[in-house]
């Protein structure tokens, strides 16, 4: 199955499940209890903390629940934060969720110190329910801004080609897969 946030950020072989970490997770639970499906594929934007380059087509089955306030010693969590899907120890870009978008580039970049190295809003919520139900689950991304002062700009600049990107990234590999 393959799914995506929802609002503008649809695709027409996604189902929609909701914007930010939450109305993903409550959604997606109901689907999973109701009609369980065999695998996960979120599809969505994502903004980079300096690495990806703005177009950037990433794929990956790790994420985080890191805020911002950890990278400053501010907070911590009891909670396991980090979560993935991959069972061959394949390394992969960790995809960071939260319910706010980063503005801060400079405390952002120290994500990368991490191997954290974009942000989606989603996507932590995706992998914890797919881990819940125990269905394998991954995710690609298509890079539309920069953690900085610019990101809604940008980010808004980009969606429609990052949409198509990400459509034709996916209809493509659905192609692969079906010729073995």
């Amino acid at each position: 199955m393959i799914i995506c946030a929802g609002n503008n950020e649809t695709f027409d072989f996604a189902q929609p499940m909701g914007v930010g970490m939450v109305e993903t997770a409550m959604n997606l639970t109901r689907l999973c209890l109701f009609d369980k499906p065999e695998f996960i594929l979120f599809v969505g934007s994502a903004g980079s903390y300096g690495d990806a380059k703005i177009f950037d087509i990433i794929e990956s089955k790790t994420a985080s629940n890191i805020e911002l306030a950890f990278l400053s010693n501010d907070a911590y969590t009891p909670l396991d934060n980090v979560i993935t899907a991959e069972t061959e120890g394949k390394k992969h870009i960790i995809v960071n969720s939260s319910n706010y978008i980063s503005t801060n580039e400079t405390l952002t970049k120290k994500f990368i110190n991490f191997g954290v190295g974009i942000e989606n809003m989603e996507f932590f919520a995706v992998l914890k329910i797919a881990q819940e139900f125990d269905i394998p689950a991954g995710g690609v991304f298509c890079i539309t801004n920069y953690t900085n002062k610019n990101a809604h700009e940008d980010f808004l600049k980009n969606h429609d080609r990052a949409k198509e990107l990400l459509s034709n990234h996916v209809k493509n590999r659905i192609k692969e897969l079906t010729k073995r």
